[in-house]
Parts: C-alpha cells; structure tokens; sequence
C-alpha cells in the first residue's frame, strides 16, 4: 500500500525532528523536509541541517533561499511604511514567517503532497500564521501540527528521539535565538515577565566597536541602493553589509511588547541595527520630500499593513491595495541620508535630495518669506478660520 506524502516544514530543531519521526515511524506517512531560508543561515548551516534531515531518514529534503523573494514581496513595503509594530519592533520573525508559508504551501502542492505540517506549539502566533496560509493556498490538505496535538514536554521529545535511535544532542539553550534578513528576535527567562531587559551575554552580536563613524544611505523611489559609496545589485545585499557595519555598535537591540494574535501578551527582545537604520533613515527622507497629507495617509495604511502582516493576514487583497500605495508614493523618495553611530545608538545628520521640499527658494521657516506677502497671510489667515468664527458666533448667540 502506497504512503501517503506528507511536507513538513524542517527548521533541523528539537520539534522538527521529533515530527519528523513521528510522522513517519508512527503514523506511517512518507516525510519530504522543506527548509526556507530567508536570511538567516549561512552555507554550512543550510548543509548541517540537509544531513541532519537526511539522518533521520526523510524521504527527501529541499532547501529554498528565499531571501530575495522574501525583500521583493515583503520587506519593501515595511520599508516604504517605516513599519514599526507598536512604534518599536520592525517586524522581524513575523514577516519572515509569512514568506516561509507561502514556500511550504507552493512546494506541498508542487510534489503533490497528501498533508502538510509544521512544528508550532499551541502558544503562540505562528500556529496561526501557517495554518491560515495553508487553509488558503492548499485548501482540502490536511494540516499536521504534533507538537501542538500531543502536548509534549521538551524532555519527552529527546526521551521519544532516543527511543528512535537517533543520539543527536538536544541541549536547552538559555536563549532562544531566530535569525533572517529583517533581524534576530532573542527570548529567555527575562521576556518571560513585564520585567527584566537581557543581559549583554545574550545578544547574539557583541558590541565591539567604540567611538563613532558615519554612514550614507543612499535611496531610489524608496529603496535603499548604496551605503558610503558602496552600490549594490539587489537591496538585500545592502541590508547585510549594513548589518555588518553598524551591529557591532549594539545599534538596534530592543525589547517589543505586544499582542499575539491569539489574545495574550508577549515580550521578545531583538537585534535589527539595518532595519532601524534602514527605517529611520528613509522616514527622514519622506519627510523632506512628501507633502504632509502624503505622509499623513502613508503612516495610517502602513500600520494597519504591519498588524496585519503580523498576523498572518498576507493574502488579503487589501495587502495588495495598500501596496501599491505605498509603492507610489515613494517616485520622489531618492536622496541622500547621513547617520552618526555610536555604541547603542544614531543621530540622524541630514539628507540631500533634489526632491527637498524644504527649499530656500520658497522661503526660510521662521525667518523670510519669498513666496507670499504679508496680506496674503492676513487674508488666508481669516478665511481658513472662517467655518470655526462662524461655530462660535452662533454658539453664543444661542447661549445669550
């Protein structure tokens, strides 16, 4: 009798691996291992877990970079929003969980799979995340999760592991790291309470650099091109040197509260030197060179766009509306952006572009005027308070 195929999405960890087993020895299913990558493993790291997936005896494993993809379809448009979740967190596992679905549920349909599945716990957002977009794009598959059905503990998976034979060392790391292109989230006993900040020997990049330096950002119609003089082919090419650059200041590290899609709060702590960078540097830009109603209706829609992002809602087609929003709203969104660093922090220094609506041919704020005189003032000034004058007169009329 022929197995049925089951895709599941590998990471290489403890759950993973234990779904792995499960599903195959126990439940009888042929098991294909997808891992996505979207930034946050090097070479040997994708090579180390193909081995490990191939030691637990898969049927197959793929691996997918979609870094790329993962910018083009995503990170953009948290770019172009200056998306900060509760004016703090850029979204940094959230949005990678989104193009990590999206793979899985293209390459389940792709090999013609029975059942797809994933290692999410019952507790937090990314049970839902991945649910919803298999439900949507491979409507009818079954969806496995035996971390969340079973209830296991952390010691009665390594117990089932070594039942199977498989000796693979599953330490509890202090620390729970997750790393990809758009920042590293860090969780531990500290973000387990409303009190606590994580020590120095958790951040998974050290701080090494003293003193200061400057950085030049360089955008094109919103996104970031080069940085001191350094172009790039792709913008997630300028990301990681960024990353490079300014994470050894400890630039970036944080701690977001927040709410989960499921109804509680969390706290996570995380690195992102280029994405807060990044961020406050092209909103700097906007500043200067969007009117106010421009930017006034860009920062409503793009957060509505990340909480719904953040919870998992990508294919919603409002997604794509408020897209292309966004993306044409930044045609003058090129300039030059000066940045000073500093251990654990930067000051924006200025920007240059030919886009400046801060121009001095139209006047100096504060000091002098060259496009209008002081009776154009005067009579501007009476009739855009005309409607309220009105308000009040009538209202004491009423009230004599």
């Amino acid at each position: 009798m022929k197995k049925k195929k089951v895709v599941l999405a590998f990471s290489g960890g403890l759950d993973t691996s234990f779904c792995v087993k499960y599903l195959a020895e126990d439940l009888g299913f042929e098991v294909h291992t997808i891992t996505v990558n979207t930034g946050g493993f090097d070479a040997a790291e994708v090579d180390a877990i193909a081995l490990h997936a191939r030691n637990l005896g898969v049927a197959s494993h793929h691996i997918v970079d979609e870094t790329r993809n993962y910018y083009d379809k995503v990170i953009r448009y948290l770019i172009y929003g200056n998306v900060l979740k509760n004016n703090t967190y850029p979204l940094s596992v959230s949005a990678e969980r989104m193009s990590q679905a999206l793979a899985v549920a293209g390459y389940a349909k792709s090999v013609g799979a029975d059942a797809v599945a994933h290692g999410s716990t019952g507790a937090g957002n990314d049970q839902v995340r991945f649910d919803m977009i298999f439900h949507i794009l491979v409507p009818g598959m079954e969806i496995m999760t035996p971390i969340r059905d079973l209830k296991l503990s952390r010691e009665e998976e390594i117990n089932y592991l070594h039942s199977k034979g498989v000796e693979v060392s599953f330490e509890k790391a202090m620390y729970s790291i997750n790393k990809g292109i758009w920042g590293t989230s860090v969780g531990g006993k500290e973000t387990l309470h409303s009190m606590g900040m994580l020590p120095e020997s958790a951040w998974p990049t050290q701080v090494t650099k003293n003193g200061s330096e400057t950085a030049t950002l360089r955008f094109e119609k919103g996104e970031l091109v080069a940085v001191n003089d350094l172009v790039f082919d792709h913008p997630v090419e300028a990301i990681q040197y960024l990353q490079n650059l300014a994470g050894p200041y400890g630039i970036g590290r944080d701690v977001h509260v927040g709410d989960t899609i499921i109804g509680i709060k969390g706290r996570v702590g995380f690195e992102a030197a280029a994405p807060m960078l990044i961020i406050k540097a092209h909103h700097a830009l906007e500043k200067h060179v969007l009117t106010k109603w421009q930017l006034s209706w860009k920062e409503q829609l793009a957060q509505f766009y990340g909480n719904w992002l953040h919870e998992g809602q990508y294919l919603d087609p409002v997604m794509r509306d408020i897209e292309a929003y966004l993306s044409n709203a930044q045609q003058c969104v090129t300039g030059e952006v000066a940045i000073e660093l500093f251990p654990y922090r930067f000051q924006i220094l200025g920007i240059e572009s030919p886009y400046d609506l801060m121009s001095s041919k139209f006047g100096k704020y504060g000091e002098m005027n060259l496009g209008w005189t002081g009776d154009d003032v005067r009579g501007f000034s009476k009739i855009f308070g005309n409607q309220t004058a009105i308000h009040h007169q009538v209202n004491q009329h009423h009230e004599n």
